[in-house]
């Protein structure tokens, strides 16, 4: 079994009541909309484990390191799978995408791809509800740095790198996108997006369902 206590990284198990309020707004929409939950990108399963005596909860990350943590910490139904991997079936009432969810869609390049996702998984009556944030603050107020147009790129979309001490894994996109632009791709794909709050850090919790 692993110790929690050797581990450096205690914000992945956190209970509900650590969370950011955004969090723990998605878990109550969640649990009040019943039915079965995807959990994506788990992680160590917290949303999942506060979830699972509420409603049917699948949890999934694309870690093998992740899902071990998961099944030790007790998430019932743990998978070791990407989310765009179509051997991944089902019909599921929510879909969480949470601590900055839009960023598996990698880059602008695959958001029809995403929306195209969601639809196979998404039951009829769904919701998806997901979390990001807003970089334009990062270019301190000089719109020429995040005009995308002119760049040729989107301000939110970067290149990621993960570091643990020495190890480093390969580098990957990641997506924030601001909920103006969320609502935009949304509505251009055939989803209804609302926003549910705002966080104190220039993040969002947002509801996306069909049209």
């Amino acid at each position: 079994m692993f110790d929690e206590d050797q581990l450096d990284v205690p914000y992945l198990f956190r209970s509900y009541e650590e969370m950011p309020a955004i969090e723990q707004k998605a878990l109550q929409m969640a649990h009040e909309h019943g039915g079965h939950v995807l959990d994506v990108g788990a992680g160590a399963g917290s949303h999942s484990l506060y979830l699972q005596d509420k409603v049917s909860v699948t949890a999934i990350d694309i870690s093998p390191l992740g899902q071990k943590v998961m099944v030790e910490r007790g998430v019932r139904d743990a998978r070791c799978i990407n989310v765009y991997d179509f051997r991944l079936e089902g019909s599921f009432d929510t879909i969480l995408l949470l601590m900055n969810g839009t960023g598996i869609i990698g880059n602008m390049m695959n958001i029809s791809y995403f929306f195209s996702r969601m639809r196979t998984l998404l039951a009829h009556g769904g919701q998806i509800l997901v979390d990001s944030s807003d970089l334009k603050y990062l270019y301190d107020g000089d719109e020429s740095e995040w005009n995308f147009e002119e760049r040729n790129t989107y301000y939110g979309q970067l290149d990621y790198q993960l570091q643990y001490k020495d190890v480093k894994g390969d580098r990957f996109d990641w997506l924030f996108l601001d909920f103006n632009t969320l609502r935009l791709v949304a509505a251009a794909n055939g989803f209804k997006c609302e926003k549910i709050m705002d966080g104190p850090h220039y993040d969002y919790l947002a509801r996306l369902a069909l049209k």
